[in-house]
């Protein structure tokens, strides 16, 4: 019997997969960098002398600027090309933790607005590269791979970032973040000479009009419409999981920070286990929005049983619960990111990924807040939790025969 050689496996797959491999390593540290003042929030916001809604202020503050830079990405795709929008997105990232890191409100404030302005640009980018470098019948697995990258960003925030914050304090934490950013932007110059050469140098900077433009084409394209409204609702359940885990399991439940980060590395690790499983079946069935609505249903389920945790809770069954949450809430996105470049007419996916991202942070501009205020006026973190289930339910109901 002959068995692969080594070099046939893990090497070879790289090998074969430069523009995953690469787009994936530049979403963990994107990801993660806008995800580290949340997994610190509860010693964050102490430092910064604010409560729980501050999560939501920067939540919101971070993708309203992450939605106005998604929509202009497309132009400086077409100009500077994927790898070197990238790099700069992951600059900003950057000097966005390093702004936070200085403890003063008003600094914070703008490292919130540098992180969304790195954020936004970052999967188009993405999407430009993997749509032309990818098969079509193997969109679906390909995208969702690379979107692991953003759960894998979120375990390294909870793994990493609260540990760093409890024993050498929340600066430090922020500023390794940064560093991580810097070390991607790094990598990807070795391969912007390959995946770049698509890019006109001499074309045009972002205009006002060509800010409308991906959300034209949206509104335009039935399937896009479709695409549009699932990402705003999936999109808030996702962040408000993302964002106030953490202080929800240490502030309601008890957990120490170590812990609740370590309970947010889990929810993560399930939204990576999902972005590849839902990816394999909507490849296998061909059925992109059935796939969507049954997560729909999956997420609503789990945010309904969050309200009843208790601080006497099994931790065992606390992390089952947060695990099967992160595999739907945050396991979604491969599946709506191959459906869009699917729809998208030839040559502008990223176009079209620009576009349907701008109704995906709205979703979270809208949510994060909302979610934080509903919270502290009802008093347990929980209900707010449930009472995402709502929205879902109307989601379900609402493209229940629509079909992509």
């Amino acid at each position: 019997m002959n068995l692969p050689k080594p070099e046939h496996s893990i090497a070879s797959f790289v090998r074969r997969n430069i523009p995953l491999v690469v787009t994936m390593l530049i979403q963990v540290s994107a990801t993660g960098a806008i995800l580290a003042p949340p997994a610190i929030a509860p010693a964050l916001l102490n430092q910064l002398g604010v409560d729980s809604v501050g999560i939501g202020a920067y939540i919101a503050t971070a993708y309203i600027a992450a939605a106005l830079s998604s929509v202009y990405a497309a132009a400086f795709i077409q100009r500077w090309g994927s790898i070197r929008t990238s790099q700069v997105a992951l600059g900003f990232c950057a000097a966005g933790l390093l702004l936070i890191a200085s403890l003063g409100p008003f600094l914070a404030a703008l490292g919130a607005i540098a992180l969304g302005i790195g954020y936004g640009p970052i999967t188009p980018a993405s999407s430009d590269i993997l749509a032309r470098t990818t098969p079509a019948d193997r969109y679906a697995l390909v995208f969702s791979l690379k979107q692991t990258g953003v759960p894998l960003g979120g375990a390294v925030a909870g793994l990493a970032a609260a540990p760093i914050a409890v024993h050498v304090g929340t600066s430090s934490s922020l500023i390794f973040m940064a560093i991580l950013c810097v070390l991607a932007a790094t990598l990807g110059q070795s391969l912007r000479h390959q995946l770049d050469n698509t890019r006109a140098p001499s074309a045009p900077w972002p205009t006002r009009a060509g800010f409308m433009m991906p959300i034209h084409m949206v509104l335009s394209h039935p399937g896009l419409r479709v695409l549009a409204l699932c990402s705003l609702v999936f999109s808030a359940v996702q962040m408000c999981l993302s964002s106030y885990l953490v202080t929800y399991l240490n502030a309601s439940l008890g957990w120490t920070l170590v812990a609740a980060g370590a309970g947010l590395a889990v929810a993560q690790s399930g939204g990576v286990v999902g972005r590849i499983l839902w990816g394999a079946v909507a490849d296998m069935t061909g059925k992109t929005m059935a796939t969507l609505r049954a997560l729909a249903a999956a997420m609503a389920a789990s945010s309904i049983l969050m309200v009843m945790l208790q601080p006497s809770t099994s931790p065992a069954l606390v992390l089952t619960l947060v695990c099967v949450f992160g595999c739907t809430a945050i396991g979604w996105n491969g599946v709506y990111l191959a459906a869009v470049a699917r729809q998208a007419p030839q040559g502008t996916a990223g176009t079209a990924t620009a576009g349907c991202l701008f109704f995906t942070y709205i979703g979270v501009v809208v949510s994060a807040p909302l979610f934080g205020v509903l919270s502290t006026a009802l008093g347990n973190m929980g209900v707010g939790f449930a009472l995402l289930a709502i929205p879902l339910g109307v989601m379900v109901f609402s493209t229940r025969t629509m079909k992509v």
